[in-house]
């Protein structure tokens, strides 16, 4: 397509699980940095890391990145996009990518492929990516998050719940998928119009939001709307903890020697 977009990649130092995560090293560089490359292999016209620590801004200049410090009250990387995107002054009508700065295995296709959708979708505030579930393991999961969308692929609502439930099927006890209906599970990537950032700045936290400790419940209980898209590639895994580092480096080396 040829609208442009920007991508921000907001990094904390202060991880409670993994206390200077994004400068964490994989494969011989820090984790923030394997983020940041595979942002420039998109089509973005610009990608900023948002920051509020030094650290993190003097390693990103140190490896060419363009950074802006912001705040460090921000609850969410929304509120510190919101923050960016004011401070460089871009329109309301531009389209901005959140990649986080814990995702080195996001793959760039998958970027490009929210900010296509969310342009093709002039209705919507907000686009993000679904796959479908195949095991029942994760649909009965509370860490993965489920969402219901409408015929046309917008969100109808987001949980941690298993949702669609099969009632018939299900209330009998048995661990399965629904039947006749493909269960979707979130993947945490979003492409906004820099003027619902702007707005979400003077949204309240949401009741739903506060129970299902989903942010984007907050967009839908205020009536935006958020379009979903098939994901056309499976993202690697985030880094959340040590174990999740080892098993980062360890894909990253294979993706290494399978591309030498």
């Amino acid at each position: 397509m040829s609208h442009v977009y920007r991508v921000v990649i907001p990094a904390r130092y202060a991880s409670t699980r993994l206390p200077g995560k994004p400068l964490r090293e994989l494969a011989g560089k820090p984790m923030l940095q394997h983020v940041y490359e595979a942002a420039r292999l998109c089509r973005a016209q610009q990608v900023v890391i948002a920051t509020d620590d030094e650290r993190i801004e003097t390693a990103a200049m140190g490896f060419g990145a363009e950074v802006c410090m912001t705040a460090d009250t921000h609850a969410s990387g929304t509120d510190r996009l919101a923050e960016v995107v004011a401070k460089l002054g871009w329109p309301d009508e531009d389209i901005v990518v959140n990649v986080q700065g814990d995702e080195p295995l996001m793959p760039p296709a998958l970027i490009d492929q929210v900010a296509d959708d969310l342009a093709a979708n002039p209705d919507a505030a907000i686009s993000t990516v679904a796959t479908p579930m195949v095991a029942a393991g994760e649909f009965f999961d509370s860490n993965v998050v489920k969402v219901v969308t409408d015929r046309a692929g917008f969100a109808l609502y987001f949980s941690r719940a298993s949702i669609p439930w099969d009632r018939d099927l299900l209330n009998s006890g048995v661990q399965a998928l629904p039947i006749g209906i493909v269960p979707l599970r979130h993947i945490g990537i979003y492409a906004y119009r820099v003027g619902y950032l702007g707005r979400y700045t003077e949204m309240r936290s949401c009741p739903l939001e506060q129970a299902e400790q989903l942010e984007q419940l907050r967009a839908l209980w205020y009536g935006e709307r958020i379009h979903v898209a098939e994901a056309c590639q499976r993202p690697g895994p985030g880094v959340d903890t040590e174990e999740d580092l080892l098993i980062a480096a360890q894909l990253l080396q294979a993706r290494h020697n399978g591309a030498s």
